[in-house]
């Protein structure tokens, strides 16, 4: 498989993984019920998020909040889709980790915006805590968009100490 395919296979991935457990979630739960899964730490909760991440922008007015998260997710998309299709213009080494990342994060990035297209809202549904404090619920999308970011910031990290000039002595 070439790298495009790869990288098209986790976008695909990450984007079914989401579209089924949501639609579980929909199908199965009503809007915050609450099931404890291990109790005083997992949850499962049904939440809509009409916000961004952690219910940024939540009491924002309502068309123009979809409209601004729409049009920055396509952006982002945009962006991450060119880096991927056409790694040799975008001037970025041909890393298989920087690749796996921005995938994730492209598919969890689809996963949200679709939602946001035709619901209004982003289905979430895990929640953590940690003793009083609870953790915003959150979904598959996210989850992969968080370990895409972390993979980029790896990669930036292990780029730049290969390339960092070693001191002399």
């Amino acid at each position: 498989m070439t790298e495009r395919g790869r990288a098209a296979a986790i976008v695909a991935a990450v984007f079914v993984v989401d579209r089924i457990t949501k639609a579980y979630i929909r199908s199965s739960f009503s809007a915050w019920d609450i099931t404890p899964v291990i109790p005083r730490f997992f949850n499962i909760v049904h939440t809509e998020n009409p916000g961004a991440a952690f219910g940024m922008l939540s009491d924002s007015a309502g068309l123009w909040r979809q409209l601004f998260l729409i049009a920055i997710s396509l952006v982002v998309m945009v962006v991450i889709g060119v880096m991927l299709w056409a790694p040799h213009r975008s001037g970025l080494h041909e890393s298989t980790l920087l690749r796996v990342g921005l995938a994730l994060v492209f598919g969890g990035a689809l996963g949200n915006v679709w939602d946001r297209l035709f619901g209004g809202t982003v289905t979430d549904f895990l929640q953590f805590l940690f003793g009083s404090y609870e953790f915003p619920a959150f979904n598959a999308a996210d989850s992969a968009i968080t370990v895409g970011a972390a993979l980029l910031v790896i990669d930036l990290w292990r780029t730049r100490h290969h390339e960092s000039p070693q001191p002399q002595t």
